[in-house]
């Protein structure tokens, strides 16, 4: 007769085997991160500019561009998000956008975006620290902006 003991010490290494290889990371690309073909969402409906859309509703619009512009340049910079999204429809007028570049003239390691949508912000962001392209919608802020700190000028 076996203790429960001892048939647990020998099956404790083959579980703990399991489950550390179920932890592996994939050798490619798959379900880890986002890529700028997939949406950290499910794919987006393809959708057309509705000014009176509900804002999930534009926000799905807001990815799809997104994810287009990173498909066309995996290395986009802001304005390249900025003229997707007006091509798309989007008011320039109510869209922000942090600096592509630091203060020191290195290539910023994220760049977020946005367009005012009503009451609600569609919020982008892109970059290596990141782990690609992600989106979210926010409130606007009390003041009456969509992204906290400095925002360069849109004035292309």
């Amino acid at each position: 007769m076996r203790s429960p003991t001892g048939t647990s010490l020998r099956v404790l290494p083959i579980a703990l085997a399991l489950v550390l290889t179920g932890c592996s990371t994939p050798a490619g690309p798959g379900p880890a991160g986002p890529s700028p073909s997939a949406s950290p969402r499910s794919s987006p409906p393809a959708a057309t500019f509705n000014p009176s859309a509900p804002a999930e509703e534009a926000l799905a619009l807001f990815d799809s561009v997104n994810i287009l512009t990173l498909a066309t340049d995996a290395d986009a910079d802001g304005r390249l998000f900025i003229d997707g999204l007006a091509a798309a429809g989007f008011d320039k007028a109510t869209m922000e956008l942090t600096a592509d570049r630091t203060t020191i003239g290195h290539p910023a390691d994220s760049i977020q975006f946005s367009v005012r949508w009503g009451e609600n912000c569609l919020i982008g962001q892109n970059g290596s620290a990141v782990g690609g392209y992600h989106s979210t919608l926010a409130a606007v802020l009390g003041t009456g902006k969509c992204l906290i700190g400095s925002t360069r000028p849109i004035d292309w």
